[in-house]
Formats: structure tokens, C-alpha cells, sequence
């Protein structure tokens, strides 16, 4: 008997396994083009409320761009 259900349990975990894809809930990311005098802190401030120093962070880590990161015109940041 215990084999049975063990079986069957071990079956259904598989299809749920199988079936299970990505939700999507994220949303799209958002990307901002860099002007002429952007800064992180001034990217940050127009897009994020509350902390700048956590909004810079993120832009920092999303893009992979560093401590010391020097922004150029026309570069693409994903916003997080």
C-alpha cells in the first residue's frame, strides 16, 4: 500500500514540477537613456522616493557599474 502512494506522490511532484514556469509578476524593466550632466544621484532622485543612497545603490548593482562609475551620454541603465 505504501509503495502505491508513495508512487503516485512521487508522480504528481514530477508534473507539477514539469508544468511550474515563471509568473511574469516582475513586470518589464524600465530602461533610461543618459543625457548630458545625469548623475546617479540625479537618475535616483527622479525615479525613486525616500533614500537617494538606496536608489543609487541599486542603480549601481542592476547595471553592474561600481563604486566610481562615470556615466556617458546615450548609455542605456536598467532601472530597478
Amino acid at each position: 500500500m505504501f509503495p502505491r502512494i508513495a508512487i503516485v506522490v512521487l508522480l504528481l511532484l514530477a508534473m507539477w514540477g514539469g508544468l511550474a514556469h515563471a509568473s511574469g509578476a516582475s513586470g518589464h524593466s524600465r530602461t533610461y537613456m543618459v543625457k548630458s550632466g545625469d548623475t546617479l544621484w540625479s537618475i535616483a532622485h527622479r525615479y525613486y522616493g525616500g533614500d537617494l543612497r538606496r536608489g543609487v545603490w541599486d542603480l549601481e548593482q542592476r547595471n553592474d557599474l561600481g563604486q566610481s562609475a562615470l556615466l556617458t551620454p546615450g548609455q542605456r541603465l536598467v532601472l530597478p
